[in-house]
């Protein structure tokens, strides 16, 4: 049998730590002029993915 192949999608988008999946926040790439500075200052960085989301997340990267 072959081996499962992993979303490319998906491995550009999370990434495995040891608690969890990182990922970016969205809302972040256009159309800054109309949100606030608290807003952007808030999506900056990386977030962990939520547990609802976590085994499907788990099967697009075939972990």
């Amino acid at each position: 049998m072959s081996k499962m192949k992993t979303k490319s999608g998906a491995a550009k988008r999370f990434k495995k730590t040891a608690t969890g999946f990182k990922h970016k926040s969205s809302f972040t790439s256009h159309i800054l002029t109309k949100k606030s500075p608290k807003r952007k200052r808030q999506l900056r960085g990386t977030k962990l993915i939520s547990k609802a989301d976590v085994s499907s997340v788990k099967r697009m990267l075939g972990v």
